[in-house]
Order: structure tokens, then sequence, then C-alpha cells
């Protein structure tokens, strides 16, 4: 797939205004928005409806992708022992059409990924939706809430320091050692539905 690099961005807990600023200074054009539940009690700026009026007045489009790149499905086939799988959830069909309406977006827009975390590595943005654009040969760029950037392979390899694995070893090459990373942290902050843990 042809597609321009896309970045990543959460909302953290800065105001609307200091969020526009990080747009501004890197330029974002859109935003497509990867929260399965588009609202926040304790940052209502960041609500869907507020947050796209507010973001057309900024002069930056937005689009709702919750439903096919969010970390919390409805359907219970994507989890096991009540916690989400990433692996199985980026195979569905739904997620790959959403892949490709990011895609066929930074094609005609300098695109952002929006969540909530103010860390990339604590976000199913990187864990899962930039690991699957990267794999499709799309460069994707981190954006920190103080500015700095940060591409998603250096993401991928400060992972696996924060984690304390070896970047290669002799039985495994670095890209399975950042898959081993993303797993190991997939299952640290990975949503669990309790309902469906006790189902187990």
């Amino acid at each position: 797939m042809n597609a321009s690099q896309l970045f990543t961005i959460g909302h953290s807990n800065h105001s609307f205004e200091r969020f526009s600023e990080l747009l501004r200074q890197h330029k974002i054009m859109a935003l497509a928005d990867v929260r399965s539940a588009p609202y926040s009690r304790s940052h209502p700026d960041f609500n869907r409806e507020f947050l796209k009026i507010k973001l057309a007045e900024a002069g930056v489009a937005y689009v709702y992708l919750g439903r096919e790149l969010g970390a919390r499905p409805e359907d219970p086939r994507f989890y096991q022992q009540g916690r989400v799988q990433y692996r199985m959830l980026a195979q569905s069909p739904d997620f790959l059409a959403g892949l490709e309406r990011v895609i066929k977006g930074a094609q005609s827009y300098r695109l952002a990924l929006l969540c909530a975390e103010k860390e990339p590595l604590e976000c199913h943005r990187t864990l899962l939706v930039a690991r699957e654009l990267a794999a499709l040969g799309v460069p994707v760029i981190h954006v920190h809430a103080d500015g700095s950037l940060e591409a998603h392979a250096d993401a991928m390899t400060r992972l696996v320091k924060l984690l304390g694995l070896p970047e290669v070893d002799l039985y495994r090459n670095k890209d399975e050692m950042i898959a081993d990373a993303c797993a190991l942290q997939e299952a640290r902050i990975a949503y669990v539905n309790e309902d469906l843990r006790q189902e187990a």
C-alpha cells in the first residue's frame, strides 16, 4: 500500500489550547480518533462532539475510527480470559478496513491517530495500530506531550530496553525481540472486560 507518513498523538491531560499548539507545531491537518469510547469525564474538551467542533474551528479535519481501530471491541471473540487480544483484532475485517481508511487519508492529509494516553508505549495506538501500519511499510511518528517526535522503530527499541530484554540474542533476531516486547506490554495494558473474565 502506498501512503505518506502518519503521526500518533495522545490528548493526555492537555488543555485543548495546548493540544492545538501541538497540532500546529507539526502541521497536522486531520485526526483519526481511535478511542473505543471517545469521551473523558476528566477532560471533556476531548469528548467526540465537542472535539469535532473545536477542531473544525482550528481547520483540522476529524474522523472517528474507534469502532474499526479501537482497543475495546464489543465482540467477545476477540477476548481470552476477558483480555482483548491485539493479534486477533489486527486480523479482523473491520480493523483492516480501518487501516485502509487511515492509509488513504494520509495520502491527502498530514494525519495523526488520536488516543488518550500520554506515553505512546502505554497505548494501543502504538502496540496495535501503528505496529500494523509499520508492517505495511507506512512510516509512523509518535508526537510526545512535550512536542518531541519519536519514530515508531525507535519507540519499539525503547520498549525492548524498558522491559529489560536484549535487542538480539543467539536464537532470536531484533524483530522477534520486538514481538516479544509487544506481547509483554500488551499483557500489561490491554483492556480487560471483567464480565467476560468471570465467564471464562
